[in-house]
């Protein structure tokens, strides 16, 4: 019979040191996930001071509520405002404000990973700032809104167009004037933003736009 050595203490601890290393590497993929939401959650605390660390916002600085905001749109936003897409027209003092925070983000990892984080925050109602008319948004928002934005504001990702149920009636109206005013959208590569000049200014008046509001304050995110 072929007779085995007896390993010594100190190869019994490389052998084991190996085999964790292995174990290590088998779950790799589960290392590299938490890995990503740390690094997500550490890159939002740059984003705090004004959106909040429950991602539910803050009026006073003009920062939406984005807490469960799909990741997809999150991250089109980042690299619109870091490409300069977004948050350059003189008169969008917080689309101004927000893109040196996005160039922080150095990396579309970055990007990335602080937009999966984003995602994973509890969506937060607020309570209606605007009032207006819900019935007659309601027919406003079907006629105007509800082909890409979804029935109940859920949102499309096949059209890039964001979940409106849940945001904040204040920031919704503001980026509608926004729209109408060509401060937002104006940008040559801002496909969505095109589309969307056009569709706000159907709404014609201050009346219609806090008619959609109020209508979107009765959707549940």
């Amino acid at each position: 019979m072929r007779e085995y050595k007896k390993l010594a203490p100190r190869q019994i601890a490389l052998w084991t040191s190996f085999l964790i290393l292995f174990g290590w590497g088998l779950s790799g993929c589960g290392l590299g996930s938490t890995s990503a939401a740390m690094r997500g959650q550490q890159l939002f605390q740059n984003c705090v001071p004004c959106h909040q660390v429950d991602g539910s916002g803050n009026p006073q600085v003009g920062a939406p509520n984005i807490a469960g905001m799909k990741a997809w749109y999150v991250q089109a936003q980042l690299q619109k405002f870091r490409a300069g897409t977004r948050g350059m027209h003189f008169s969008d003092v917080e689309g101004m404000r927000m893109r040196p925070m996005a160039l922080s983000l150095i990396t579309d990892g970055d990007v990335t990973a602080v937009s999966a984080y984003v995602e994973t925050l509890p969506p937060v109602k607020h309570a209606p700032t605007l009032t207006g008319d819900a019935h007659a948004g309601d027919n406003q928002f079907h006629l105007v809104c509800a082909s890409c934005h979804g029935t109940n504001g859920e949102g499309n990702a096949d059209v890039k167009a964001p979940r409106l149920a849940g945001v904040d009636d204040w920031y919704l109206a503001t980026q509608l004037r926004k729209f109408k005013a060509g401060i937002r959208g104006n940008n040559s590569k801002d496909i969505e933003g095109r589309l969307m000049r056009p569709m706000a200014r159907i709404l014609t008046d201050e009346d219609a736009i806090r008619n959609v509001m109020a209508y979107l304050d009765t959707l549940k995110p």
